[in-house]
């Protein structure tokens, strides 16, 4: 992905927004342009869990966009983006994409990412996974999507959650293409 690449990131209202705030922080370091669509729900749930507002969190962005404005850029395929990113990931808004509701800006968005044939990758939150999370990620990784909950990796010897978030953006960056993306290699034993 080069530094002019565009990159969706949804955040929805599952726990784990510092996921979806440190990844369009981090986006945007490395000179990728970044289009936020926040749902009410994620706006609150960055309000609890990091004390940002919807102007604070959608400042963090190149450019943000309602949930309510279907007609926005990201919302057709002649837009042309890298990937998408939802993150955090709702069990609501995953039944959504799998199901191709469109109902919504994120929602259309990302049915226009997989119909586009374009990366897509969830990082979906709840635990544990009844069978109808199960089926939907399948659906949606049937449709090319990749489902990625953001389970921590301890070989590394992480001394903060601020490294294990931080970790966990470098390897969701990297497989959305982000060439200047570090995720920590692992070497053997």
């Amino acid at each position: 992905m080069s530094g002019a690449a565009r990159l969706v990131v949804g955040l929805t209202g599952a726990s784990g927004a510092v996921y979806g705030v440190r990844l369009v922080e981090r986006a945007r370091r490395l000179g990728v342009q970044t289009h936020l669509v926040a749902t009410p729900a994620g706006v609150l749930n960055a309000h609890h869990e990091l004390g940002l507002d919807r102007k604070s969190l959608e400042a963090l962005a190149d450019q943000a966009h309602s949930p309510a404005d279907v007609g926005a850029c990201i919302a057709s395929g002649s837009f042309a983006t890298a990937a998408m990113i939802v993150a955090p990931c709702s069990m609501k808004t995953l039944a959504a994409i799998a199901h191709g509701l469109g109902d919504n800006l994120l929602t259309r968005a990302a049915d226009v990412t997989l119909k586009e044939r374009r990366r897509l990758v969830l990082l979906v939150r709840e635990t544990p996974f009844n069978l109808a999370h199960l089926r939907n990620m399948t659906a949606v990784t049937e449709m090319g999507g990749i489902v990625f909950p953001p389970l921590p990796a301890f070989y590394h010897r992480p001394r903060s959650i601020d490294e294990l978030v931080d970790e966990t953006v470098e390897r969701v960056l990297s497989l959305v293409g982000v060439a200047a993306a570090a995720p920590r290699e692992w070497r053997g034993l």
